[in-house]
């Protein structure tokens, strides 16, 4: 097996066989809490005029995301896993945009399979992985709005790779590090209304979930997100 670690924009744009979009903080780990949530459809998507335009076409579906961290106009909910892990989406529909998790998915034209990663389901990732057993992998970082690599997700790429290849990762001592360095906007009391605490905390409870996301285009043309579990 193959394991390449890609970052950013460019990095999604060049993955290839299985592919793993990772966004710890904080898009796929508020995926899994929306599903973990009952929800029965998370729709990722990339411009934001097209989230606009399939919310105003589905009056019913939920719209959530951010731009530069912060909700946009006319949103249910922004990226906060704090702000939607004790709400019940039982069979709800997620139009979910973000700056830069579901960008990858949409800008990763040339993989095989894609798969959501963040630190909550990194096991079931890997168990999934080594159950289809791809000739190659690509664990794509995407980092501080699609532009900036960051600890974080290049901690989950690297802990995944291990676990693959049957090596140790104290990937305990990575999460601790990382209040001093992409996590410390966590514990800025001035950033409370949308990046607050307790998302630090969530998107860092490592493989509390044991299923993975799968992205599939359906028939209307939009890429959906499937639970599978594990």
């Amino acid at each position: 097996m193959k394991i390449q670690i890609l970052q950013l924009l460019q990095g999604a744009k060049n993955a290839a066989g299985l592919t793993v979009i990772i966004d710890v903080f904080r898009a796929f780990s508020v995926a899994c809490y929306l599903f973990e949530n009952g929800a029965d459809t998370v729709i990722p998507v990339g411009k934001l005029e097209d989230a606009y335009m399939m919310k105003k076409d589905n009056p019913g579906f939920i719209l959530m995301g951010e731009r530069y961290g912060m909700k946009q106009e006319g949103f249910h909910y922004g990226n906060s896993p704090d702000e939607i892990c004790k709400v019940d989406f039982t069979g709800k529909t997620v139009i979910h945009t973000t700056s830069a998790g579901t960008q990858g998915i949409v800008h990763a034209s040339g993989a095989d399979e894609i798969i959501t990663g963040s630190l909550v389901n990194a096991g079931a990732v890997v168990q999934y992985i080594l159950k289809r057993s791809p000739a190659e992998v690509s664990l794509v970082c995407m980092g501080m709005d699609a532009k900036a690599e960051t600890e974080e997700d290049t901690f989950c790429a690297e802990y995944i790779q291990s676990l693959l290849l049957g090596r140790p990762y104290d990937i305990q001592s990575a999460v601790e590090s990382l209040k001093n360095t992409s996590g410390r906007r966590f514990f800025n009391p001035a950033n409370r209304g949308w990046s607050p605490e307790n998302d630090f905390y969530l998107c860092t409870d490592v493989n509390r979930f044991q299923f993975v996301l799968k992205a599939e285009k359906s028939p209307d043309g939009w890429i959906r997100l499937r639970r599978i579990n594990i």
